[in-house]
């Protein structure tokens, strides 16, 4: 569940473990590639997620220096 780090409600005002609330589940979305469900609270924003393979793996620096695999 992605919410506010200071509460367990939505409520960024509602420090702590506030009583008589309502968490306001604002949008749930699968992320499959982790497994996970994840439901958004109150006006949160999300990190992007990351590739299952890096890619640093298809970088490479020959012999002479040549880079290979960038952007």
């Amino acid at each position: 569940m992605a919410k506010t780090q200071y509460s367990l409600s939505d409520d960024p005002l509602k420090l702590g473990r506030p009583t008589d609330y309502t968490l306001s589940i604002r949008e749930v979305y699968v992320s499959a590639g982790a497994g996970f469900v994840v439901a958004i609270t109150g006006n949160m924003m999300t990190m992007p997620g990351l590739p299952r393979v890096p890619a640093a793996e298809g970088i490479d620096v020959d012999d002479d220096g040549n880079i290979t695999g960038l952007f």
